[in-house]
C-alpha cells in the first residue's frame, strides 16, 4: 500500500508524545498487577485486546470512509500485532504473576538494547564498544534488582517469560517499522489488536488458563488497559514509529522502570531495597551507554 507522506510532528508534539507514552506504558504494569489476581494472565490479556479491538472496529464502522481497508497488508499487520501485543504482553503478564511491576518494567527497558542488536542483522545498524559496555552494565543491574533470593522456581520462571516477551517486542518493533510504518493508525491498531485478541482467546483454554473472578477491580483495570493503554499508548507508539527510527522509539522504554517503581510504591506498596536501587542506577547507566551514539529522539 502506498500512502501519502504524513506531516512532520511539531517540536511540542515531538516532546509530548514520548512523555505521554512512557507514563501510560508504565501505568500498564501497575494496572495489570492489580487486575491479575482476578483472572489468569492470558485470559485477562485476551479480554483486554477484545475490548480494545471492538471499540476501534466500531469507530471505523461509524467513520465509514471508503477504501479505509483497501491495500492494507493484512499478513504484516497480523504478524506485528501478534509479536508486539500478543506474545510480548503474554510473557509480561505471566511474569507479573511472580515478579514485581518494577522488575518487569526493568526487563522491558532492555527492549532498546535488544532492538539495537537485532538491528545489526536486520536493519544494517552498527554497534560500537559503548553499546556492548552498556549491555554488560545493564545486565549487572538486572541481577542486582532480582537479587540472590530470586534465583529459584517461580520468580525465575517469571523472569524468563518477561525476557522472552521483550524479544518478541523487539522483533515486532523492527517488523512494524519495516512493513507497516506508513499505514493509518486506527486501522493498523484495530487489526493488530484483533490478531492478538484471537491468539490469546484461543491460547487461554488450550493452556488451561481460564480462571476468572468478576470484581470491580477487574472491570476497572480491563477498561483502563483496553482504552487508555491498548488504544491510547499504542496509537502513540505507532505514531512515533512513523516519524522516528526503531531505535529512537525503543529508547523511550529506558524511562519506564523508574516511573513504574514510583507508581508501584504509591499504588501497590511495592518497594526496592538497596540492591534494587543500585540495580536501577546501573541499568540506567547501561541503557544510556547503549544509546549514546544515536541521534536525538
Amino acid at each position: 500500500m502506498t500512502a501519502a507522506p504524513y506531516p512532520q510532528l511539531t517540536r511540542a508534539e515531538t516532546l509530548l508524545a514520548p512523555l505521554a507514552f512512557v507514563v501510560l506504558w508504565s501505568s500498564a504494569f501497575i494496572a495489570a498487577r492489580a487486575g491479575l489476581p482476578y483472572a489468569s494472565a492470558v485470559l485477562f490479556l485476551g479480554l483486554r485486546f477484545s475490548i480494545a479491538a471492538a471499540i476501534l472496529l466500531l469507530v471505523l464502522w461509524l467513520w465509514r470512509r471508503p477504501g479505509r481497508w483497501a491495500g492494507l497488508p493484512f499478513r504484516h499487520l497480523i504478524v506485528s500485532g501478534i509479536l508486539i501485543n500478543g506474545l510480548y504482553l503474554s510473557g509480561a503478564y505471566i511474569a507479573l504473576e511472580t515478579i514485581s511491576a518494577a522488575t518487569m518494567a526493568l526487563i522491558g527497558a532492555f527492549h532498546p538494547i535488544v532492538t539495537t542488536i537485532l538491528g545489526v542483522r536486520l536493519l544494517n545498524e552498527k554497534i560500537g564498544l559503548p553499546q556492548w559496555l552498556g549491555l554488560a552494565i545493564g545486565l549487572v543491574g538486572v541481577i542486582l534488582v532480582v537479587g540472590p533470593d530470586s534465583a529459584t522456581g517461580e520468580e525465575w520462571r517469571g523472569l524468563l517469560f518477561g525476557a522472552g516477551g521483550v524479544l518478541c517486542l523487539a522483533g515486532g518493533t523492527i517488523y512494524h517499522r519495516k512493513f507497516c510504518r506508513h499505514l493509518p493508525i486506527v486501522p493498523t491498531n484495530a487489526l493488530q489488536l484483533s490478531a492478538a485478541a484471537v491468539l490469546c482467546m484461543v491460547a487461554a483454554p488450550v493452556a488451561g488458563d481460564f480462571d476468572l473472578t468478576l470484581s470491580a477491580t477487574l472491570v476497572v483495570t480491563l477498561l483502563y488497559l483496553a482504552v487508555v493503554v491498548s488504544i491510547g499508548a499504542m496509537a502513540l507508539f505507532i505514531l512515533m514509529l512513523r516519524h522516528g527510527t526503531a531505535g529512537q522509539v525503543a529508547s523511550n522504554f529506558y524511562l519506564t522502570p523508574g516511573i513504574t517503581a514510583v507508581m508501584g510504591w504509591l499504588v501497590l506498596d511495592e518497594g526496592l531495597d538497596a540492591n534494587g536501587l543500585a540495580g536501577l542506577a546501573l541499568a540506567s547507566v547501561g541503557v544510556w551507554l547503549a544509546n549514546r551514539r544515536r541521534g536525538p529522539s
